[in-house]
């Protein structure tokens, strides 16, 4: 109660210092389905009214026309907060119409865990979720409810369309901060008539993102509004606006304001206001903070604890990714069976929808995983630092009440494995695709090698381990058994030796000793796999004849290359591609290490139609009759060359 008195104290201040100009209220998002109850929920309440007095302390204090920021920790009742003022509206109606839209915001859409207010002079929104910042919905269409008379609909229609994709265009690309646009244009050139229009972005969106939240904008106007003399779209990102008359300020003086009262005495007493205002908003400000803090300081200890035990110094950088249970809970379905989408040495996955639509994949590490935290952990800190097409998005995680969770992007394909080894999916995958499948693995392998901030050796690389999105792009995951390296360093030894027999390279699987050579090794009996359709682990049981990398050195002796060929894709393909890749994988597989390529120099192979490739060495069996033996004796444990799936399981 306290903290609600300081609030309406500050705001009530705050309004006593605004222009009488009160701004033009348009429309408010207040969904139903986003109520929480506040008497149960005091911490998300606390977070939201300090939120709001942030906001607002941003706009009169510090003057900006925009301000973004959270409350909260990690994504437990974290709550986010944006303003946006008009780009063409001076320092004091932006003020003054933040003000307001905090006050309006929350008597208009009380217990809300989010909301969108709109104004013709700013928008304020908050929410405990995430917006797409491309999204049509939420949003808010609003007209004239005049039509046009002059010109056909459709002529109109690809004139408007033309005009506010021009405006899109400069706001997105414009040379100031803004993101913001204005323009005018004739539709009709017998008339003296004119049509204006104004575009504006949030800060912080890419080019890109500001372009096509406007574009799309732009396009809901044709089903709310077609034919209408003035209509706009009004979203949690963007707007934009065009009307038959200029509702807009062409000075853009942002920081002009209403000249002073005259008379000496009244300007004296305006000052006098002014200084008692700004003291009890700052003291308000501080205090509410104050409360803030020491009511959070004993939670915020122990999440800090928690986050140091297990990610060290990197916790910090990660607090960003964290999810609360009750999210992962919810967008699970609570972990149903109907979700459940494979299991493996990790644990269980699960798929699931996250309040915002996106589509994630959760693996759920097994209580009773003995080795399942450590490969946790360290899958966290590395994909947390990656980026790329070819790899798997990490969204998150979850570290709360014991469980341990991995949020990943759902990649609906599965895995490359499910189509490969099944006789009859097999048929699905034509060579165009399997041949793209090749370069997109050397892509993402070539930049976990050469160009993240750390040399990272993946060490469990195999079909399982390769997801297909819905265009059968590859996108490499498990990283869990991955080691990181510095730049400069060749190769790394390990006593504990992690993989799959028959993607391990001798000098691991016999030594330990692990390079960037190891990671090739495993390619290069991936491509063998993907040209034949037939697994290399088969090895492990069966004699050396029937060993694929010995098979495919005999074929390419024989110079009967193409008998190694999937009878699927051998009539369709291009000859002169397949023939490379096995050359390629051959020499993926030598046995020294010192003999295979590099990742950059088979991305150079594969993206150079001219490229002069080397001739592999031939093949010994010597290599892999030693690992057998080693194996049956115990040397290797099983739980050393265990497969560890997890989405792709």
């Amino acid at each position: 109660m306290l903290r609600l008195l300081f609030l309406f104290v500050f705001l009530t201040a705050i309004t006593s210092l605004a222009s009488s100009l009160s701004p033009t209220y348009n429309d408010i998002y207040c969904p139903n389905n986003a109520t929480f109850e506040s008497n149960n929920n005091t911490v998300l309440k606390s977070n939201l009214n300090v939120l709001l007095t942030s906001l607002v302390a941003n706009a009169t204090i510090g003057g900006a026309d925009f301000y973004s920021t959270f409350m909260g920790l990690g994504t437990t009742n974290v709550v986010s907060g944006v303003f946006l003022c008009r780009g063409d509206v001076n320092s004091t109606m932006c003020q003054n119409c933040v003000t307001t839209a905090a006050t309006d915001i929350t008597r208009l859409c009380p217990n809300k865990t989010e909301s969108i207010i709109w104004y013709d002079e700013c928008m304020l929104r908050y929410t405990n979720r995430y917006f797409s910042p491309t999204s049509i919905v939420p949003r808010a269409n609003l007209n004239d409810d005049k039509n046009i008379t002059t010109l056909k609909l459709d002529t109109f229609n690809g004139l408007l369309l033309s005009f506010l994709g021009t405006l899109a265009a400069e706001a997105a690309n414009s040379l100031t901060a803004k993101q913001f646009a204005t323009g005018e244009e004739s539709f009709d050139f017998r008339s003296n008539s004119l049509v204006y229009g104004l575009a504006q972005c949030v800060k912080g969106l890419t080019i890109v993102q500001c372009d096509e939240c406007l574009v799309n904008a732009s396009r809901t106007l044709l089903t709310c509004c077609e034919g209408k003399q003035g209509a706009r779209a009004l979203l949690a990102w963007c707007n934009i606006r065009y009307d038959s008359y200029k509702f807009y300020d062409t000075t853009d003086d942002s920081s002009s304001l209403p000249p002073p009262p005259s008379g000496k005495n009244k300007s004296g007493s305006t000052t006098r206001t002014v200084l008692i205002v700004v003291i009890v908003t700052g003291s308000t400000i501080l205090l509410c903070l104050g409360c803030y803090f020491l009511i959070r300081r004993s939670a915020w200890k122990k999440y800090k604890t928690l986050m140091r035990e297990n990610f060290g110094d990197e916790s910090a950088a990660l607090q960003s990714l964290q999810y609360s249970l009750a999210t992962v809970e919810a967008a699970t379905k609570k972990f149903s069976s109907e979700n459940k989408i494979g299991k493996g040495g990790f644990g269980e996955v699960y798929k699931g929808n996250l309040i915002d639509g996106r589509q994630i994949a959760v693996k759920k590490l097994s209580l009773s995983s003995g080795q399942g935290a450590g490969e946790f952990i360290n899958e966290v800190l590395l994909i947390a630092k990656l980026q790329h097409r070819n790899l798997v998005t990490l969204i998150g995680f979850c570290l709360e009440d014991q469980e341990k969770m991995l949020i990943y992007e759902y990649v609906p394909n599965k895995s490359l494995d499910y189509f490969l080894f099944d006789s009859h999916k097999t048929r699905l995958l034509h060579w165009f695709e399997r041949y793209k499948i090749i370069k997109g693995i050397a892509h993402g392998i070539h930049y976990l090698h050469n160009h993240s901030r750390l040399k990272i050796i993946h060490r469990d690389l195999k079909p399982s381990n390769v997801l297909l999105d819905d265009n059968m792009n590859p996108k490499i995951s498990d990283f869990g058994m991955a080691r990181m390296v510095a730049l400069d360093q060749d190769r790394g030894s390990t006593n504990r030796i992690v993989g799959t027999y028959g993607y391990m390279s001798p000098e691991y699987a016999m030594h330990g000793q692990f390079s960037e050579k190891s990671d090739v090794f495993s390619f290069g009996v991936i491509i063998l796999e993907i040209i034949s359709s037939k697994t290399n682990t088969r090895s492990l049981l069966f004699d050396s004849d029937d060993d694929l990398l010995g098979h495919a050195w005999k074929q390419w002796m024989n110079q009967t290359p193409l008998e190694l060929v999937d009878q699927d894709i051998k009539e369709s393909c291009n000859h002169s591609e397949l023939v490379k890749c096995i050359q390629i994988g051959l020499l993926c597989v030598q046995e020294k290490h010192d003999d295979r390529p590099t990742m950059a120099t088979i991305v150079s192979y594969l993206t150079s139609p001219s490229a002069e490739l080397p001739f592999p060495r031939e093949l010994t069996e010597s290599t892999r009759s030693e690992i057998l033996p080693k194996m049956v004796g115990g040397e290797l444990s099983s739980t050393s060359i265990s497969t560890f799936n997890g989405i792709s399981s």
